[in-house]
């Protein structure tokens, strides 16, 4: 895990974010039960893919468009694919926990959702839709550094896995915040880890 910067003596908006199957609905998990609330609405429910739920708000999807989901949201929680962090509203201050996890298992995970929905995976090959992914976060990493009102840590799934404890800590302190670690590394399943490298 990295930590870039701290913004002291402002209330924020804590963003969950990170690429799709990277552990965003887990990190949004740990914080609901550390204390925190979360800014969700439950219309996607939860599945064989996400079982414990998806934490997700449909609002925020139109984040380009319409950026009063966000109102009143300092102090809580939301999740915001990598994508559309761009179109978060300047006015606010926000602590971003984004997720990394392997690419590998990112791709394997999201293959295996659209086969259990029926769904084509298309017919890109994974190493070029890794590189392409890659890419991507290369570009969301450079854009969030030069944000003056973004704070970011890096979270690694794998190494949340491997040690929450240790991975709980770490966010606790970046956060500055009273949640409860014992809480939030309770919610970490490792019988879910199900794509593997």
């Amino acid at each position: 895990m990295l930590v870039r910067r701290a913004l002291m003596g402002h209330e924020v908006v804590i963003v969950v974010s990170g690429l799709p199957r990277s552990g965003t609905s887990m990190m949004m998990q740990m914080l609901e039960a550390g204390g925190m609330e979360v800014l969700t609405d439950r219309v996607r429910e939860s599945d064989e893919d996400n079982p414990r739920g998806y934490f997700e708000m449909e609002a925020v999807k139109g984040l380009s468009k319409d950026q009063s989901c966000l109102d009143g949201a300092e102090g809580k929680s939301v999740k915001v694919i990598s994508e559309l962090l761009k179109h978060l509203p300047s006015k606010y201050r926000y602590r971003v926990l984004f997720m990394l996890r392997d690419m590998d298992e990112i791709i394997s995970s999201q293959n295996t959702m659209l086969v259990r929905r029926g769904k084509p995976t298309g017919n890109a090959d994974d190493r070029k839709l890794s590189q392409f992914f890659q890419r991507h976060l290369e570009r969301v990493m450079v854009w969030m550094e030069q944000q003056p009102n973004i704070d970011v840590l890096y979270v690694n799934y794998n190494e949340i896995l491997k040690d929450p404890n240790e991975g709980v800590g770490r966010i606790c302190r970046f956060l500055q915040s009273t949640l409860n670690p014992e809480r939030m590394a309770g919610v970490v399943d490792k019988t879910l880890h199900r794509q593997r490298r």
